[in-house]
């Protein structure tokens, strides 16, 4: 996937990986459900709205044809407009594996890319949640409504998924 898009630490994450493993759960069409396919990558050399939209318009032609809505995003910029959207200050990302493990729910923070002709899958917090389709929530960074909202569209979306509420007080930096 980087050669493909000359795009630094690139992974495919979140929601396009777990929702078509829930998809194929409930015996479901792959990609039902799945609102985008996320691609992070993580390039520090320029964190402007101007280089993340050059990445952007760089690899549509890539992409082409893709019947898909495609996100890309530079996981090194969004400590500028994380706390403005989501009212908690992020710290800047080292990696892309930095950013996915903040991701809101544990079955979130899941990446694959093909990088040097190596196949890599990134799962900090494992695969139980995914293959059980339970969400939990990973409040390392995100705040508890985004986590509210996400499972209240995807409880509906996946009847058969278990939703784990969110940490009560004094426990809730561990996933």
């Amino acid at each position: 996937m980087d050669a493909a898009l000359a795009l630094p630490d690139c992974w495919l994450a979140a929601g396009a990986l777990f929702q078509t493993v829930w998809n194929g759960l409930s015996e479901r069409d792959p990609r039902a459900g799945i609102l985008d396919y996320d691609l992070n990558y993580c390039d520090a050399s320029d964190v402007s709205w101007e280089a993340e939209d050059r990445a952007i318009a760089a690899a549509a032609g890539t992409l082409a044809g893709i019947d898909a809505e495609i996100e890309i995003r530079n996981e090194a910029r969004v400590h500028l407009w994380y706390e403005e959207k989501f009212g908690v200050p992020c710290p800047p990302y080292t990696s892309t594996r930095h950013a996915i493990s903040t991701f809101p729910n544990c079955s979130s923070c899941l990446g694959v890319r093909v990088a040097n002709g190596v196949r890599e899958v990134f799962a900090p917090y494992g695969f139980g949640d995914v293959f059980t389709m339970t969400t939990r929530p990973n409040p390392v960074l995100a705040p508890r409504d985004v986590y509210v909202a996400k499972t209240a569209r995807w409880a509906q979306e996946w009847p058969g998924l278990t939703v784990l509420p969110w940490p009560t007080d004094g426990d809730e930096r561990r996933p």
